[in-house]
């Protein structure tokens, strides 16, 4: 399937899927407790973001179209674009986001640290964040400089973001 059919010759849908390179992925429904823990990343990212007038944080389904010619279209758990660069979003989102969440669920965990994760560095996204709700662990990955940097934060620990900073919040909250 082409990036173009993907988009403009199939329905709308509030289903997750996702075209990697022509092949069209319809992952089953997560677990529910994927679904407790989007929503608590959605807030503390929005509450954030708001405060400071940083930008637009959505949760999927929302398609980002990392690259069309190659028919690559993915759909992070949570996103957020800076407000300078919000012309990215035209009825999809084209382009990087700044930052990614990703819940880490079993049938996906494998995808979303491998292949998926490699796309989001290869394709300009500054952030992502893995989200493991059975380990109650955060894996901050941080594509900023030259090589991508990993940070675990579990617990109490503070979460720092290099694209959201000062936020001030921990690990446990998302898990709460």
């Amino acid at each position: 399937m082409t990036a173009n059919e993907y988009l403009y010759q199939t329905e709308e849908t509030t289903r997750r899927r996702e075209l990697a390179y022509g092949i069209l992925r319809e992952p089953p429904a997560p677990f529910f407790s994927h679904q407790l823990v989007v929503p608590e990343v959605a807030r503390m990212w929005t509450d954030h973001v708001q405060a400071r007038n940083l930008g637009s944080v959505a949760v999927a389904p929302v398609d980002v179209v990392l690259d069309r010619d190659r028919d690559l279209i993915v759909q992070p758990d949570v996103l957020f674009i800076a407000a300078s660069r919000l012309s990215i979003v035209r009825g999809q989102v084209w382009g990087a986001p700044d930052l990614v969440a990703e819940v880490l669920s079993p049938g996906t965990r494998a995808h979303d640290r491998g292949e998926k994760l490699e796309w989001y560095r290869q394709y300009g996204v500054r952030e992502c964040w893995l989200v493991d709700a059975a380990a109650e662990t955060l894996t901050i990955v941080d594509f900023t400089g030259p090589e991508p940097i990993e940070r675990a934060a579990q617990g109490v620990e503070s979460i720092r973001s290099s694209v959201l900073p000062p936020l001030h919040a921990s690990a446990f909250r998302l898990f709460a």
